[in-house]
């Protein structure tokens, strides 16, 4: 073999070793900090739930040697192991039966509203959901709108769903998400926001198109804000708009069930139209996974509201299984976030310009968008 074909052979197998370091470089720096930073939200809520398990069990053992101790001596007093736990009145559901007049408000505790949901993960055909979904409620109409008929919605709700590349978990939120809202007896539509383009996933552009976008269709109350692999276990997390801004996903499973600090404020959210339009929205700068949930609460405190969470386990969710797709996490989200009060009036619905794809679906309207850092313009500050 020739000498120069050696030479052109090791100098192409060098390039190629090269160009896999540094594929394999910013995988690294991009992506891997992410996966660390969500593996190291288990451990500290493991952490925390072991914690309160060691608790949990010195209580019991001290009950059991009171207790005993009691019975020894032969008296009948009752302790209160429960001082430091005073009842919350909680209301009741409405019992089985309970009727209601068409010219009236629906209810916000049904008796539909049951509890615990049977969540089943198994991937399933957006067509065999349709089917299913349409079969058990024709009145659904095209774009994902429905409204009860038995009684006067008490809210218009805009459920908005960033996507890109989750197509098979998109028939897995609406297999359990429609019928429970339809259970509560709201009012509601899905507008799935499509990120299309090469840039990083933008959430919360997204969600500020999608309000956008829906504010055209119906003057709506209020905007929940849904991850697509969020799904809830409990149908009494009501989505009504009457206790926002409002953060539903307390208890995530890949968290242990734990609420991994108390600003978090991601997976499923929301806030009034009002609310949202006076905290202008989503901040837009936030390129890549990560920040922008946080950014979000700060908006929300600065403009003197305060995020309410559902009691108890009622805001339970099971997230399908992902690893963000190859999706990179925004390692610039601390400087943004320092920041975010001086930002606040400058990014966000008021500076977001774009040009929409728009289709009606059957279960959704779907708003495919390329986004691009000018779209959203920040003067120097």
């Amino acid at each position: 073999m020739p000498k120069q074909l050696r030479f052109r052979r090791r100098s192409f197998l060098g390039l190629l070793f090269l160009f896999s370091l540094s594929t394999s470089a910013l995988y690294f720096i991009y992506s891997a900090p992410g996966i660390v930073n969500e593996y190291l939200f288990m451990v500290q809520a493991r952490g925390i739930q072991i914690k309160e398990n060691m608790r949990v069990m010195g209580e019991k053992v001290l009950e059991q040697v009171v207790r005993s101790a009691y019975s020894a001596n032969g008296t009948d007093y009752a302790y209160d192991f429960n001082l430091s736990e005073p009842d919350v009145p909680v209301t009741p559901f409405l019992p089985e039966g309970f009727t209601y007049l068409p010219s009236q408000l629906c209810p916000e505790r049904l008796p539909s509203m049951k509890g615990g949901v049977d969540v089943n993960m198994s991937e399933v055909g957006l067509e065999m959901v349709e089917r299913s979904l349409l079969q058990q409620e024709p009145s659904l109409s095209r774009g994902g709108h429905w409204k009860p008929h038995d009684c006067i919605p008490h809210w218009k709700v805009a459920i908005l769903v960033p996507f890109r590349n989750r197509h098979e978990h998109l028939p897995v939120l609406f297999r359990h998400l429609i019928p429970i809202l339809q259970r509560q007896r709201l009012q509601f539509a899905f507008y799935v926001i499509e990120q299309a383009g090469n840039e990083p996933f933008n959430r919360a552009m997204l969600f500020n198109v999608g309000f956008k976008e829906a504010m055209k269709d119906l003057d709506w109350d209020c905007m929940v804000f849904h991850d697509v692999d969020h799904i809830m276990e409990n149908d009494r997390n009501y989505y009504g708009c009457g206790e926002m801004p409002r953060h539903f996903a307390v208890k995530l499973n890949k968290y242990s069930y734990m609420l991994p600090y108390h600003e978090f404020f991601g997976g499923v959210s929301g806030l009034t139209v009002e609310q949202f339009r006076k905290i202008n929205g989503f901040p837009n700068a936030f390129w890549g996974w990560g920040g922008e949930d946080d950014d979000l609460w700060n908006r929300v405190q600065y403009a003197g509201y305060s995020v309410s969470r559902p009691p108890g386990d009622i805001g339970r969710y099971m997230s399908i299984p992902h690893h963000h797709r190859g999706e990179v996490q925004f390692l610039g989200r601390y400087t943004l976030l320092r920041r975010s009060k001086e930002r606040q009036s400058l990014d966000g619905l008021n500076n977001l310009r774009y040009s929409p794809l728009v289709s009606r679906r059957t279960l959704y309207t779907n708003v495919s968008v390329s986004l691009s850092r000018d779209m959203a313009p920040v003067d120097d500050y």
